[in-house]
Formats: C-alpha cells, structure tokens, sequence
C-alpha cells in the first residue's frame, strides 16, 4: 500500500562542501500543506505536521525543488 502526503518547501540553504571539489551542498526542507485548496484542506486533516529534510551536492537535483513549490510525496514500502 502506498501513503500520499502533500508537502510545501518552506526553506532552501546552501552551503560550501568541505571538499571544495565538490561544489556545495544544497539542505530542502519541506513540511505538510496547510491550506490554498481544498486538496491541500484535505492533506492537512490527514497530515497536520511533520518535516522532510534533503541535502544534496548534486547541483541538478538541487535546482528542482523552488521556494514554496508543492510536491506530492509516495511512501511504498521498499519491500
């Protein structure tokens, strides 16, 4: 079975990597929708709080998530 929640981007930092090499490391976190449509109404009665946190130093994958965009997010167990 899998779970659907609905979450925000409420920050984006960035950071130097301590192997300069690498370029930097970009930290998204993300937290449950709370309001804007009723779809979002009902992902916060089933989602009222949490937080989702990635960091990357993959600079592509980092450009994918903007400032207060919404993301759909699938649990699926990995087995």
């Amino acid at each position: 079975m899998t779970v659907r929640a609905k979450f925000k981007v409420t920050s984006i930092t960035r950071q130097e990597h301590w192997d300069k090499a690498k370029g930097e490391i970009q930290t998204v976190r993300l937290a449950p929708v709370t309001s804007g449509s009723e779809e979002n109404a009902a992902f916060y009665a089933a989602t009222p709080s949490g937080q989702i946190e990635l960091a990357t130093i993959n600079g592509e994958a980092g450009k994918q998530f903007g400032l207060g965009q919404e993301f759909y997010v699938d649990f699926t167990p990995a087995q």
